[in-house]
């Protein structure tokens, strides 16, 4: 028994000796984690200094840097990153792609999209059989035009893209952002809506010339941008009707509000179809 007492105290006082500070409460690990992950571009010493002046909590910057999450790209930390530039810019930000639609008679057309990245809106759907330079450069001056709102292009490594291309671009007042190669999660929200199109449009409906084809798209940019809802925007549109901010408030969260009635709109020959909320009519 005094053998198994003197053990247990040994190993006992052996783990209370152990070199090294004592590790940090659990919940200021957490903190410190939540706090490197909603703030990329902050440091060790930042958090510290947060944790600090702000919370009343001293802790070193080395320890900080212990627990904060380590970054795969190998960079080090106060990059922003290429998530964090397009959150910060997504105002500023249009990007562009192609992709190819094909005919009732096998006929291959090119559709080129240019989107907003902070408000997912379509600015500029158009449709070419031989796209090249001189069409696509037309097509980003229609959508800079004369506004001074854009400031970033991102596109991705195309041929079509060339050199002199980026050159003219560049004379329009943008700044090229070019997609790593085989990354397209960097013009994700550009591969997104033309997934969308195929998905919610062109994988329905086949378009028998390419001026039917630019006729399809240009109904379903308009309810693309005005009456589909997006989960990124809260979900909101692109560009809502100035009616939208006047939809009577329902005293439950599951029955319409009082003396309305639900009014559908179809697009597309039926494809899709729009709902708003009307006024009932009143007995006379």
């Amino acid at each position: 028994m005094i053998r198994w007492q003197r053990a247990g105290w040994s190993l006992f006082w052996r783990w209370k000796s152990r070199p090294g500070r004592p590790r940090i409460p659990v919940e200021l690990r957490v903190l410190i984690r939540r706090m490197a992950r909603e703030n990329p571009v902050w440091g060790e010493e930042r958090i510290a200094s947060e944790l600090l002046v702000k919370l009343g909590i001293q802790i070193s910057p080395r320890t900080v840097r212990k627990y904060m999450p380590k970054r795969s790209d190998g960079q080090p930390r106060g990059d922003q990153r290429w998530a964090t530039f397009l959150k910060n810019h997504a105002r500023a930000i249009v990007a562009c792609d192609f992709f190819v639609a094909v005919t009732a008679t096998f006929r291959m057309v090119y559709v080129f999209v240019v989107i907003e990245q902070g408000s997912r809106r379509l600015v500029r759907v158009d449709v070419t059989a031989h796209p090249s330079a001189e069409w696509t450069l037309q097509q980003l001056r229609e959508v800079v035009g004369y506004e001074d709102r854009y400031r970033y292009l991102i596109h991705d490594r195309d041929s079509i893209f060339a050199k002199h291309l980026d050159e003219s671009i560049k004379a329009l007042g943008l700044s090229v952002l070019k997609s790593p190669p085989r990354c397209p999660k960097a013009n994700s929200v550009c591969e997104r809506v033309i997934g969308t199109i195929r998905r919610e449009c062109l994988d329905w409906l086949i378009p028998i010339s390419q001026r039917h084809l630019r006729l399809i798209l240009k109904d379903w940019v308009e309810h693309y941008n005005r009456g589909r809802p997006h989960s990124a925007l809260g979900p909101s549109v692109p560009d809502p009707p100035a009616d939208l901010d006047a939809i009577p408030t329902a005293q439950s969260r599951h029955r319409l509000a009082a003396g309305t009635l639900v009014l559908a709109k179809s697009v597309l020959g039926g494809l899709h179809h729009e709902y708003s909320l009307a006024m009932a009519p009143t007995s006379a």
